[in-house]
């Protein structure tokens, strides 16, 4: 097993703390200390692994007293869930959203593994081309209201 990096292990420990109470409240000069890293680092990874599409908010004060607070959505059901995702689809949506999207619906255990990967398979901009955030965003939108009506079944 290939050893992880330090933004993987990053990750892990804010997920690990997110694990006891559902949101955390951390230090960004002191999580940079600890993994013995710039705290450009502590941003990049909470940029990139904590966002909305993977079921996260995130609020940062900078500063002397400055903390990021992070916390993992939880919702009541997937009518909710599913709701939340309709309310925030813009009019573009880019392959990295679309795939945390996708992973989140695994997580939330509104589809299968299976069904996430043809998903994943099919809606690549080397499949879709050069309009696919459009087709993508359609896709998307046809995929939610029919989860939705699924669920209410």
């Amino acid at each position: 097993m290939p050893s992880k990096n330090t933004s993987d292990q990053i990750e892990e420990y804010i997920k690990q703390l997110l694990g006891q109470s559902g949101m955390t409240e951390i230090k960004r000069s002191h999580l940079a200390e600890s993994f013995q890293v710039v705290p450009s680092q502590i941003n990049y990874v909470i940029k990139t692994r904590f966002t909305e599409s993977r079921g996260y908010l995130v609020e940062s004060k900078r500063g002397g007293g400055g903390y990021i607070r992070i916390a993992k959505v939880k919702f009541s059901d997937n009518h909710q869930l599913l709701g939340s995702l309709m309310a925030t689809i813009g009019e573009r949506v880019s392959q990295q959203v679309f795939d945390d999207l996708i992973q989140l619906l695994f997580e939330e255990h509104v589809i299968t593994e299976r069904e996430g990967n043809i998903l994943l398979s099919m809606t690549s901009d080397a499949v879709l081309g050069q309009e696919a955030p459009f087709i993508r965003t359609r896709m998307l939108k046809k995929l939610l209201h029919r989860l939705d009506r699924k669920k209410e079944s």
